[in-house]
């Protein structure tokens, strides 16, 4: 599947931001079964200062600073990009969760040791003895992985309500827990908190979600959203991704775009500014299947 993405950020404030420094996670990252045929940036007014860089978990990064002021900010991100169907899960996710896990601990391969960073608490990612016995339900004894991790991911969509009120981007994941609301940021956390609780890696992945209109309804271009999802370690090099907000697992409706510990390594636009007065923030996505 091709598709054309458009993720548009206008920043608008009533007075003039006279200093901004921003960094941007709007490239693709390299995955395997993703192909970039195109991506460009297009920042109004021009920076004064733009570089490009990988972070530690290998995802690009643009910077830029303005030394003049501006009262108006419009970042937007082109892509076009093919997606495959990913891999089927390896004989490796058949294993039991806990000798999996296990494994990972020893450092068999390299991967291991580069998953293990996964697998401990992050600043947004911590979780408590709650969380863990409600994994441990799913988390049965010499259960194989997959089958453990896609019966935790329904209960999660089954037992927590998607409400874009109920929490901010800066709600902790107890907070989540106990309230059992929250967006796809929130699901995503949770389930790699009670992963992590049982010794299993699981990275946070930000991208976006391709979404089907009603019958004969026009799909509205803007109409998509930025969404997150989690990569969970099956051992030997395999990762499987799992969406608990639609209890799903990832296929080509799924676009990844970055992925770290939680949020917090890859917002998509995140910054700082003096002045501007009061403001406001206006993000459009558009996610057009092309192909």
């Amino acid at each position: 599947m091709k598709y054309r993405v458009t993720h548009k950020t206008s920043y608008a404030g009533h007075e003039a931001v006279s200093i901004g420094h921003n960094q941007a996670w709007l490239e693709f990252r390299p995955v395997d079964h993703q192909f970039v045929e195109s991506f460009s940036l297009t920042i109004l007014p021009e920076p004064s200062v733009k570089t490009r860089r990988i972070d530690s978990f290998r995802n690009p990064v643009h910077a830029f600073s303005f030394n003049e002021g501006y009262q108006r900010l419009d970042v937007t991100a082109t892509t076009l990009v093919t997606v495959r169907p990913p891999d089927t899960a390896p004989a490796s996710c058949s294993a039991t969760w806990e000798s999996i896990a296990a494994t990972i601990k020893q450092h068999v391969q390299n991967d291991d040791r580069d998953a293990i960073e996964f697998a401990f608490a992050s600043p947004r990612i911590h979780w408590n003895a709650e969380m863990r016995a409600y994994a441990l339900q799913s988390f049965t004894v010499s259960r194989p992985m997959m089958e453990a991790v896609r019966e935790l991911t329904a209960r999660i969509h089954h037992d927590f309500v998607y409400d874009s009120r109920a929490t901010t981007v800066n709600t902790p994941v107890a907070e989540v827990f106990r309230l059992k609301r929250g967006v796809c940021q929130d699901f995503a956390h949770l389930q790699i908190a009670m992963l992590r609780s049982l010794g299993i890696p699981a990275r946070y992945v930000s991208g976006y979600l391709r979404t089907i209109p009603p019958e004969g309804q026009p799909r509205l271009v803007g109409a998509d959203a930025s969404h997150a999802w989690l990569s969970v370690y099956c051992g030997s090099a395999h990762w499987a991704d799992v969406d608990p907000t639609n209890d799903a697992l990832c296929s080509t409706d799924h676009i990844a775009l970055a992925w770290g510990r939680d949020y917090g390594d890859v917002p998509p636009l995140t910054g700082v500014f003096m002045g501007g007065g009061q403001h406001r923030l206006i993000v459009n996505v558009d996610v057009l299947p092309i192909g």
